[in-house]
């Protein structure tokens, strides 16, 4: 896994211009059926919003690829439900996520539309209640509604962090430099003042001298 990630980030880093096309296939591949349990997309894309946010790639292209391979992510998962039914939840491919399943099964038994709108930010069982909602007959429209609203805030909350360590970072650099700058400012202000009271000084001294009368 690490090798994948240290590979898929060198990649991106190489050809960014293919950034947008790779982050769609991350955000796709963690939404898909079963598919999204195994892929190290989630903690690649903290690390892609690491690289939006120190300015090596764009934000809108990253987010809106992101945001699209997510809904027709989950729109895949759905519709398999839909056209295989309940039985998709009993395959013999399943038998080492039995449990993922019957937690998705409960959360959507339970919430519905809520369970699909929320189940993105829900780790392992992410890549599993679209489907369950297709094969348990929720309707299409309602569906799209939750998968569309929770796409657009799970892409920007999955770059954010990455996102803001690099401003933090920044920050703290242009704070360290400023700090700097301010510390010579001063020291050049208080040797300027330093020497002008001096010559002030000198000036008045002379003055003095120049008007003690004569003995």
């Amino acid at each position: 896994m690490q090798g994948l990630i240290d590979q898929s980030l060198q990649f991106i880093e190489q050809h960014q211009a293919w950034a947008g096309l790779v982050v769609f296939l991350m955000a796709l591949g963690e939404s898909l059926f079963i598919i999204g349990i195994l892929l190290p997309a989630t903690f690649l894309l903290f690390v892609i919003g690491g690289l939006v946010g120190n300015g090596t790639l764009p934000w809108l292209p990253i987010v809106t690829w992101g945001f699209v391979g997510a809904v027709i992510g989950d729109a895949l998962s759905y519709w398999l439900g839909c056209w295989v039914g309940p039985k998709v939840l009993r395959w013999r491919y399943l038998k080492s996520h039995r449990k993922h399943v019957a937690r998705a099964r409960l959360f959507f038994y339970r919430y519905g539309f809520l369970a699909v709108l929320i189940g993105r930010f829900l780790g392992p069982v992410r890549s599993v209640i679209p489907t369950v909602a297709g094969a348990m007959g929720m309707p299409q429209a309602r569906f799209q509604l939750a998968n569309v609203l929770s796409a657009a805030a799970w892409m920007p909350a999955l770059l954010a962090p990455g996102y803001l360590a690099a401003i933090s970072v920044d920050a703290a650099k242009h704070a360290q430099h400023s700090t700097l700058y301010s510390a010579i400012a001063l020291c050049v202000i208080a040797i300027v003042i330093w020497a002008t009271v001096k010559q002030k000084r000198a000036v008045q001294a002379r003055r003095k001298i120049s008007h003690r009368p004569m003995r």
